[in-house]
């Protein structure tokens, strides 16, 4: 299987590591890195807030207390005139960079607005208009808060006040969640992550409360990164140009090789047209689509450039029977779930030699037979959304754990899983999972994952590996979708602005201005 070369999201142990190897290789020391991190946070948040803001800083007995520490002296620099509060429960419960920056502050701002909570805190008054930065804990959290932080967390979160973490939301475990309960975690507006995103900003229970996120560099060594191995990635606009292959000039439609869509079926022939459409604007050389015979009419109209091939039924699938072979096939958009249908499915599936593009009802399909996924063609693509990979797989409360659970069935039957959301997830065989950074919430729309069908299929039919083809398909499709809610907006996508725009989303990926 293809390995691809992806940014890397670290584990919280992973970091850690990574800092050990940066101190050691680099000859600085940690409070180098402290103050690297304080740098770049002051910088930041004083591109968004000016220093008259009422800004209050909450630090931590830990490393996340130290940055809080040090960006709050930064700041002053800047002109702020933060009020800062230590935690240093009974006196000696603060770590050693906590001790440095808590003296270098006492010492070089004794004017500062500094307090020291060693036994009662007086909660600050906060509201809207307020600032708050948040450095009580960060990645390195082991337990759920409870007691007096938990307290604090809740009250923060109901002042209202715009709340800037560093590193990681306090209370949110950087890693696979403990699901603690959201109103124990700090809801934050701008997550300041360093040097890497972490996974949790990835799982939908957790991204909405990280707010919107961005990146300190605190030059971490590049060697000892690249030499951390990984399970999670985040897939690029910059990784799907180096997978793209520019077209030669002297080529035909065969060069782009042949798709069959196995889609619709009577009052659903409009989720095979997008379907097509999908596979047509991603490049496919050949497009056709098997179908009902009542949708012969719609598809030749809706979409001439893509041949037809007919069911024996004239409202459902009953025999999918293709009079040749082709490069690709992708089946599911709009079938239904009839017993005729599922039976033909079974058949399909239970024949096909070369690996597939499994979705929508297709999928349930299978759910109604699951025995069916012991006949998948090795890495075959599914492409469930969650209740779909729920009727498949049993049921989930969180996005995390159907992540855990495609792993486990990845692995078993050998396919790969596209489990679709705001950050599309593949997860493959091999136990790496790679999260889609593109994509809008005008994407929320329906026909969306048929166009996504269309457009995997035909990166297929172009001889792109399966693997490769998800993951190009997915950044496409998330792309187009940007592109169509910049023309129409948020409430005004359709699932056809996706399919037309898509065409357009790969041309910007592989122009070197959309990426450099």
């Amino acid at each position: 299987m293809c390995i691809f070369a992806f940014m890397k999201l670290f584990t919280t142990d992973d970091i850690r590591a990574i800092e050990r190897q940066t101190i050691a290789a680099d000859g600085i020391t940690a409070r180098t890195l402290v103050d690297r991190v304080a740098n770049a946070a002051a910088a930041e948040i004083a591109t968004h807030w000016r220093p008259t803001k009422r800004t209050v800083i909450f630090a931590g007995p830990g490393n996340n207390g130290a940055d809080a520490l040090a960006t709050a002296m930064r700041l002053i620099e800047r002109g702020f005139n933060p009020t800062i509060f230590l935690f240093n429960i009974g006196g000696n419960s603060i770590k050693n960079e906590c001790v440095q920056f808590r003296n270098a502050l006492r010492s070089d701002f004794p004017d500062a607005d500094f307090n020291e909570i060693i036994n009662t805190f007086n909660t600050p008054e906060l509201g809207p208009n307020d600032l708050v930065i948040d450095g009580l804990f960060g990645s390195g959290l082991r337990e759920p808060l409870s007691g007096g932080f938990m307290a604090l967390v809740r009250y923060i979160n109901e002042s209202g006040a715009k709340v800037v973490s560093l590193d990681i939301p306090s209370g949110m475990f950087a890693d696979w969640d403990q699901q603690s309960p959201a109103r124990d975690i700090i809801h934050a507006d701008l997550t300041l992550a360093v040097q890497f995103p972490r996974i949790a900003f990835f799982l939908p229970e957790r991204a909405k409360l990280v707010g919107r996120w961005k990146l300190l560099d605190i030059g971490l060594n590049r060697e000892a990164a690249e030499k951390t191995k990984s399970m999670f990635h985040l897939v690029e606009a910059s990784e799907i140009k180096n997978l793209l292959h520019p077209r030669q000039a002297f080529c035909s439609k065969d060069d782009f090789g042949s798709a069959l869509l196995i889609a619709g079926r009577f009052g659903m022939c409009g989720a095979a047209v997008l379907a097509c459409r999908g596979a047509l604007r991603a490049g496919a050389g050949k497009v056709t689509l098997f179908a009902p015979q009542c949708a012969f009419q719609i598809a030749q109209t809706a979409v001439p450039e893509a041949m037809f091939e007919a069911d024996d039924n004239n409202l459902m699938l009953s025999a999918i029977q293709p009079g040749r072979s082709f490069k690709a096939y992708g089946i599911g958009p709009g079938i239904g779930t009839s017993d005729t249908t599922i039976s033909a499915v079974e058949s399909f599936i239970k024949t096909s030699k070369t690996p597939l593009v499994i979705d929508a009802d297709a999928l349930n399909c299978i759910a109604r037979r699951p025995d069916m996924l012991n006949h998948l063609p090795l890495l075959s693509v599914i492409t469930p959304h969650d209740g779909e990979f729920d009727r498949l797989f049993g049921e989930h409360t969180t996005h995390e754990a159907r992540i855990k659970k495609a792993l486990e069935v990845s692995k078993y039957y050998n396919i790969l899983i596209l489990l679709k959301g705001h950050y599309t997830a593949l997860v493959r065989p091999d136990g790496k999972i790679y999260f889609n950074s593109s994509g809008s919430p005008a994407m929320a729309t329906p026909g969306a994952g048929d166009v996504l069908t269309g457009i995997l299929t035909a990166f297929i039919a172009q001889g792109y590996k399966p693997e490769v083809s998800a993951l190009i398909a997915a950044y496409v499709h998330g792309r187009a979708g940007e592109i169509a809610a910049n023309i129409h907006g948020d409430y005004g996508v359709t699932a056809n602005d996706i399919a037309q725009a898509t065409g357009r989303a790969i041309m910007e990926i592989m122009q070197p201005t959309a990426i450099e």
